[in-house]
């Protein structure tokens, strides 16, 4: 293990992430908090607006010396077929500089790391990484290695030793009470202003059991809320930054629904909502009218309904606990509130066929929703039921993979169903083909770009002061008839 550094109150966190249009790297912001808490002096070398990520770290080590570097690892990959865009050869790179200028630990976090977190330490050949919730989990560890203490039965910690990988599990509070962080560290103004939005979690985990879903192996898989006053707290101090469009980072805001609903209640008797928009997604069981009034006098400017599919088959199958009837019910309610909805779609995974693709794209048309994402081929995630699936299916000779084909699915593979093949995008293209509801990439004939990794039609349209979500910016540039180019 290498030593510590001589500055013993001094830690670094390093955000990688060098996607635009720019995502708030969040977690750091939380992170810095509680690091601050317990006496720790907090930089940031934020790498999504570096023009040369070596020139950006040579200058911090010339001037600094922290007793240990925090890497956050949000993303993995982009879960984009059609780029199939691998991220973490660039963050081996940057972490092998990092090493190359401190012998201080450096400590591996993040939602992408917690995905598949001992795969990626041996990749890119860390000792130390932290999965799940780093609040608690970092500044432990950092004060331990200070001590010379014994730091390997910290929760959610992983770390090396005589060769080999060992794993503790996380520890997940029910009660995601952490003190309200000052949301200072991270350049919000900035990302608000080139991002387009802010973000805020009311809340960790999931208990849905969608078969392709990681979030449950990052976050865990039971919902772990945070008071709805220290969500208002916090939207109030990025308010005072000026940031004023947010994102819900929560993977279904609705569920529970009881917490959704005091949020909202939070928020307004707060007066906040004549202040603020922002955007969530949302699961379409259960929503209400109630809700989706409450919504709106909080602020909600835009819905995202992560539905998958519109065939009650597929639905099944996928593992969601809903059928296209509860789909259309959450169109109709939107409508008469007039909120902007997008429905996303994860076609081509098992069982899936022409007439599946067919009940769907017909039902996302009948609903006439805002607009509809297409994402054609699921990536597979390890640990996950898929997972399970695509091995079964590769024993039996049954399945349809794309990409970089690896037994571990550490690299992007996508499952494609063997009935469509590669037929799937073009048979998808032929469906939605001169509709501009439909966000899908895949055919020559449709040219909307979903892909929200080096966009450049929405950071040029940001620029010129659109906010929201990404779906949201797209859908008026078109009823606006923008065109905007880069």
């Amino acid at each position: 293990m290498p030593s510590l550094s001589a500055d013993r109150h001094r830690v670094l966190l390093v955000n990688p992430n060098e996607m635009k249009p720019p995502v708030t790297p969040i977690g750091l912001d939380y992170i810095a908090g509680s690091l601050e808490l317990t006496g720790f002096v907090v930089d940031l070398i934020d790498l999504c607006f570096a023009s040369s990520y070596k020139e950006e770290i040579d200058a911090y080590f010339k001037g600094h010396d922290p007793m240990a570097v925090g890497v956050t690892v949000r993303n993995t990959d982009d879960c984009y077929y059609l780029s199939q865009a691998f991220i973490l050869p660039r963050i081996k790179e940057i972490f092998d500089y990092i090493k190359g200028k401190t012998q201080c630990p450096i400590v591996l976090g993040g939602v992408g790391f917690s995905v598949m977190s001992e795969p990626i330490l041996a990749y890119v050949g860390a000792e130390l990484g932290i999965w799940g919730d780093g609040e608690r989990a970092l500044p432990t560890l950092i004060t331990k290695l200070a001590a010379g203490d014994d730091y390997f039965a910290i929760p959610g910690l992983i770390f090396r030793k005589a060769g080999r990988y060992y794993s503790n599990p996380p520890e997940l509070p029910d009660l995601l009470d952490l003190p309200l962080p000052r949301r200072e560290l991270v350049d919000n103004p900035r990302y608000f202003r080139e991002g387009g939005m802010g973000s805020v979690e009311t809340k960790r985990g999931c208990e849905q059991k969608c078969i392709y879903c990681a979030d449950p192996l990052a976050k865990g898989r039971k919902y772990r809320l945070r008071p709805p006053s220290l969500v208002a707290d916090e939207i109030e101090g990025l308010l005072a930054q000026g940031v004023d469009t947010l994102h819900l980072c929560d993977s279904e805001f609705n569920l529970p629904y009881g917490h959704a609903v005091e949020v909202c209640e939070e928020v307004i008797r707060r007066g906040l909502g004549e202040r603020l928009s922002w955007y969530a997604y949302l699961i379409p069981v259960p929503f209400t009218e109630e809700l989706a009034r409450l919504m709106v006098q909080a602020g909600c400017r835009g819905i995202n309904f992560g539905v998958d599919h519109a065939d009650d088959r597929i639905l099944k199958i996928l593992g969601r606990p809903f059928v296209a009837a509860a789909i259309k019910e959450t169109a109709a309610i939107c409508q008469r509130f007039e909120i902007p909805i997008m429905y996303d779609l994860l076609l081509g995974g098992p069982g899936e066929d022409k007439e599946s693709l067919t009940t769907a794209i017909s039902c996302m048309k009948a609903i006439n929703p805002s607009r509809v994402g297409i994402s054609a081929g699921v990536r597979i995630y390890p640990g996950t039921k898929l997972a399970q699936i695509a091995l079964k299916d590769i024993q039996m000779g049954n399945a349809t993979l794309r990409g970089v084909i690896n037994p571990d699915f550490f690299s992007p593979v996508f499952y494609v169903s063997d009935a469509l093949g590669d037929e799937l995008f073009p048979f998808i293209a032929s469906l939605v083909k001169g509709d501009e509801r439909f966000f899908f990439g895949g055919g020559e004939e449709v040219e909307t770009n979903y892909n929200y990794n080096d966009n450049s039609i929405l950071t040029e349209a940001i620029k010129k002061g659109y906010r929201g979500a990404f779906w949201d910016i797209l859908r008026r540039l078109a009823e606006e008839g923008r065109d905007i180019k880069a």
